[in-house]
């Protein structure tokens, strides 16, 4: 999966309404969490040890986890009274086959949880204590494989979301929702995220009980083979997704001349990061760093959906030169002077300079912050890198790619990180957070800077 920058400075979806203030308070967006010690009546000071206690706690983890996840989507979604899908259908907010685009093979995923949720409990003891689960999980993890079609169309599905909120029925109705207690103060896409969310929490929590569990218990080879199965799966997962989102955005480049078109666009597999950066002119671009080409475009609106105009030729990964600038090393260029002092606009920016025969390029392009600058180098760096170490070797480079951690770090994909799936905890809106070990998986991010067909141009 790549990773996507956006601005900070975004825009409100709604606008505060009157009746808004005759609604009833959510509830947090967090439940309080539960303990197992504390939800059943068990005398543990005599009974477990404290390493049997945390080993039960993890237990309970995973179990509650499912229960959550089942709490939030079935009403929500599928039973009585049907908060969404149902609704919008309904009241002709949207058609059926655009809320099948956006909620995907949900409904079939709901019954996998389920079924988890049932054996768990049904290996209970009475006092609340689970001996085994490693066979359980064995034999439950390779139905998470239905993963993959449901998590190949969130960038599509998180796409048309944004578009249809610039309907105001649809904006409406959605704000009303999340003003509704059930809601618990988060949005649509957050409630459809969490099953990606939790598929990519499972490593960690399996790693937990794994790490209560002595050595000799019957549990400890079990659990170790569920690991490397849910590895796997998150694995193929992580890249089908990627390569999904990396078409996506391939479909939406529009080409000034066929000039710009390149092969190395067309074989892409892999976005590595893309996101929107700014030149020394103030003006926004949106930048795609492909496995070996990077592309600035400028956003703008076609044929009602958002699309990707290219800005200057592609340049090749192997020929560009990237400068790391210093703070104030950039002068402003252009008659652009917004409410912003120059001590503010001149920082973090960086450039990438390219010359191949009679064609040279030179763009200063600046982050909206310095971690996001520092992703930027971080990801073209290593795209560099492993272009010059596919190309010695004689490997296509779209053959022996890596995926890029949030932290700059070159992961192959046969190891694929918590970090790489999960861009949001179901709170973020889909943005980078950094405070835990999600990162943002934001792919699409439409923007109010989207400009009308009739300004496709050739020239800032």
């Amino acid at each position: 999966r790549s990773i996507s920058f956006r601005s900070d400075s975004r825009p409100d979806l709604f606008t505060p309404r009157p009746w808004s203030r005759n609604m009833p308070p959510a509830n947090t967006k967090r439940r309080d969490s539960k303990l197992w010690s504390e939800t059943f009546d068990v005398c543990v000071n005599h009974m477990l040890t404290s390493k049997e206690i945390k080993r039960q706690e993890a237990i309970f983890e995973l179990s509650q986890g499912e229960e959550d996840l089942i709490e939030d989507l079935k009403p929500t979604f599928f039973s009585p009274p049907q908060a969404y899908h149902d609704p919008m259908l309904k009241l002709s907010i949207m058609t059926e086959q655009e809320l099948n685009q956006i909620f995907g093979t949900l409904d079939s995923l709901i019954p996998l949880h389920e079924d988890l949720l049932r054996r768990l409990q049904d290996v209970r003891k009475p006092d609340g204590s689970t001996e085994h689960v490693g066979h359980i999980l064995v034999g439950w993890l390779p139905c998470l494989n239905s993963y993959d079609s449901y998590c190949s169309n969130q960038v599509a599905a998180k796409a048309l979301l944004d578009h249809k909120k610039q309907d105001h029925r649809v904006q409406d109705f959605l704000q009303r929702c999340l003003e509704s207690p059930f809601s618990r103060k988060l949005d649509l896409w957050n409630f459809l995220d969490i099953p990606r969310s939790r598929l990519v929490k499972y490593p960690l929590l399996l790693r937990e009980i794994l790490r209560h569990t002595p050595n000799d218990h019957p549990d400890q080879q079990h659990l170790e083979e569920a690991i490397n199965i849910i590895q796997g799966i998150v694995a193929e997962i992580n890249i089908k997704t990627g390569e999904s989102e990396c078409q996506y955005y391939k479909e939406r480049l529009i080409y000034l001349e066929e000039g710009q078109r390149d092969s190395l666009i067309d074989n892409s597999r892999v976005v590595c990061c893309h996101g929107e950066l700014k030149n020394n002119r103030g003006v926004k671009l949106h930048v795609f760093l492909f496995e070996e080409v990077l592309v600035i475009t400028r956003a703008i609106t076609h044929n009602e959906q958002l699309c990707y105009q290219l800005y200057r030729q592609p340049i090749p990964v192997r020929d560009l030169v990237l400068e790391d600038l210093q703070d104030g090393e950039v002068r402003l260029g252009g008659s652009i002077r917004g409410a912003f002092s120059n001590n503010e606009r001149i920082k973090n920016f960086f450039r990438v300079n390219f010359k191949n025969g009679s064609q040279s390029q030179s763009h200063s392009l600046q982050a909206n912050d310095s971690f996001n600058k520092q992703q930027w180098l971080n990801c073209i760096r290593q795209a560099k890198e492993k272009v010059t170490c596919a190309g010695k070797a004689g490997v296509p480079n779209s053959e022996a790619h890596f995926l890029l951690s949030p932290n700059g770090s070159r992961v192959p994909q046969g190891e694929t990180t918590l970090e790489q799936m999960d861009h949001s905890d179901c709170e973020s809106d889909c943005s980078m957070d950094t405070s835990e070990i999600s990162v943002d998986c934001e792919r699409m991010e439409q923007t109010n800077s989207c400009e009308n067909e009739k300004q496709i141009e050739t020239n800032v």
